[in-house]
């Protein structure tokens, strides 16, 4: 059976980040299937909501990923749907992306607070400080903050503010917990928005799933090094498959 790969996007900046990855993914593999879905766009920054449309719309009994809070989401989705999702990929995913006592590998409340308050005065000049933090950490980060940006779509205010309240609102450490097929979390060394420590994190919660990190790239580390990327998850997929 050829394999399907559902592929979701990170917050407020669409799916064409996720465009290399995809190339390079049917590149090493030309029977893989790599789809990229839009986030919903809407209004609600209830977690039930999203994954109620997700859930609708997205094809069944495939592989599920994502880039930050589309890797959010996809645990989210994968712990619902059991033995009706092949497996999980999770880049620059962050269990929590807002911090608290028991999960501290994440962005600070009150930075997170800020930069919502930002949005919610100026949402355009918000998502560009965003592509900016994406970006922080690559060779060329303005290079490639500005392609992160020219291609990002002109959402609403209200749904850039509602994504960041998901973003707030998300917490997969049950979800990946509870999902039992294979997973693999890709994470960047030079990370702005997930810390590295978050890797170190998630593998003492889930001691049995594949973790990897990949030094000296930014958050959109899929957009920024694609083939490296899609190296690990295809020789991840092939394991799964031989498994």
């Amino acid at each position: 059976m050829r394999e399907r790969l559902t592929l979701l996007p990170g917050w407020g900046l669409g799916t064409a980040p996720l465009q290399p990855l995809a190339e390079a993914l049917h590149g090493l593999d030309p029977h893989l299937r790599v789809e990229i879905e839009p986030l919903p766009s809407l209004d609600s920054g209830t977690p039930e909501d999203w994954l109620d449309e997700l859930d609708a719309n997205l094809p069944q009994d495939c592989w599920l990923g994502g880039w930050s809070l589309g890797g959010m989401l996809a645990a989210q989705l994968a712990a619902r749907r059991g033995a009706h999702c092949r497996g999980l990929l999770c880049l620059a995913s962050n269990p929590r992306f807002v911090a608290e006592a028991q999960w501290p590998a994440a962005m600070p409340a009150n930075t997170f607070a800020a930069f919502r308050q930002g949005c919610a005065e100026d949402g355009r000049a918000t998502l560009k400080r965003f592509a900016l933090l994406c970006a922080q950490g690559a060779g060329d980060a303005r290079g490639l903050s500005r392609l992160l940006l020219g291609a990002a779509p002109h959402d609403s205010s209200d749904t850039l503010l509602a994504g960041l309240d998901l973003l707030a609102a998300l917490d997969g450490r049950a979800a990946l917990q509870d999902f039992v097929g294979p997973q693999l979390h890709l994470f960047a060394g030079g990370d702005a928005l997930v810390p590295a420590g978050a890797a170190a994190a998630l593998l003492e919660l889930l001691p049995d799933v594949e973790i990897g990190l990949i030094d000296t790239a930014s958050h959109a580390f899929l957009l920024e090094r694609p083939h490296e990327v899609a190296a690990a998850i295809q020789a991840f997929l092939h394991e799964a498959g031989d498994g």
